[in-house]
């Protein structure tokens, strides 16, 4: 009995050593990935973000100096660029928030082709950036442009939309409203993952529809809305594509988003050490507001305890 145990140990331990290894080969493309693409890339970063550098020469050394010349030079653009980012963040998150909800509440629904206008909500989604803001682009035209025409059908003053410093943010807010279809959908999925014995015990005590929803739905699916209010507060923060391609910034910077002017310092004025400590200063905004939304979802967020 001992000779077959210790020779059933000397069988497995090379066997667990070959599964270890084989484990590191097929991991190792995505370590690699990691290193090459995302750690190293933001380490460098965060080391140019302390130096003048034009892609071309030498970076120099310069320590804190681009931080502060992000709110002291007379000419920088960051104070504006982000209170522009923050008032599209503000319009955005909130209107992708409940007309999604209320999209899916609709989509939930159990009627003869359904699945035809839940397909119809959700290809705004996948549609290419580049592609959809084209598109928006000929329906916003102040002289020919189809949202216009139809104002003037129905007897209401035509907009500038893209072209006026007041109505850019909420008409880019409200293409972002109309490509929410992926949230739709995950608001979708968690509306159906609620027991329908909860509406069913709450009929028979003769809760009405507004109770349901405010006591049932929306308990019950806090952890989705949580989840796609960060995802709508990351993503419109990032925002890019459609200011870069509809507006390029304008009308006098109305519409210049962070990641644009990022991109701008970076590429176009070749400065990519104030680029990158511009990008590092992004990512503490974007931390602190994730982190008090944290913070804030403990009183309203509730979780299914097991």
């Amino acid at each position: 009995m001992i000779n077959l145990s210790e020779n059933m140990k000397h069988k497995t331990v090379p066997k667990i050593k070959s599964q270890t290894v084989w484990g590191y080969i097929f991991i190792g493309p995505a370590i690699l990935g990691f290193l090459a693409f995302f750690l190293i890339p933001i380490l460098f970063s965060l080391y140019i973000s302390f130096t003048r550098w034009d892609m071309i020469a030498s970076p120099q050394f310069v320590g804190v100096q681009n931080f502060k010349d992000m709110f002291t030079l007379s000419h920088t653009l960051v104070p504006q660029s982000l209170r522009v980012t923050l008032y599209y963040t503000l319009l955005t998150v909130p209107s992708i928030t409940i007309i999604s909800l209320f999209l899916s509440l609709l989509l939930n629904t159990k009627i003869k082709g359904i699945s035809v206008f839940r397909t119809m909500y959700y290809i705004p989604s996948i549609v290419p950036a580049i592609a959809a803001s084209a598109l928006w682009l000929f329906l916003l035209n102040p002289m020919f442009g189809v949202f216009n025409q139809i104002l003037k059908m129905i007897g209401l003053p035509t907009s500038n939309w893209l072209h006026d410093t007041v109505s850019v943010i909420p008409t880019l807010a409200m293409m972002a409203v109309w490509g929410a279809g992926n949230t739709v959908v995950i608001y979708l999925a968690g509306l159906q993952g609620i027991p329908t014995h909860l509406y069913e015990a709450a009929l028979i005590d003769g809760a009405g529809m507004f109770r349901k929803f405010f006591n049932i739905t929306i308990p019950m699916l806090s952890p989705v809305i949580f989840f796609n209010m960060i995802m709508a507060i990351i993503g419109s923060m990032q925002t890019f594509t459609q200011a870069f391609v509809m507006t390029e910034g304008g009308p006098n910077n109305a519409s210049l988003f962070y990641a644009l002017l990022i991109y701008r310092t970076a590429f176009r004025n070749l400065d990519m050490g104030y680029a990158s400590a511009m990008a590092w200063l992004f990512f503490v905004v974007i931390a602190i507001l994730t982190i008090i939304a944290f913070r804030v979802s403990a009183f309203w967020v509730f979780y299914e305890e097991k």
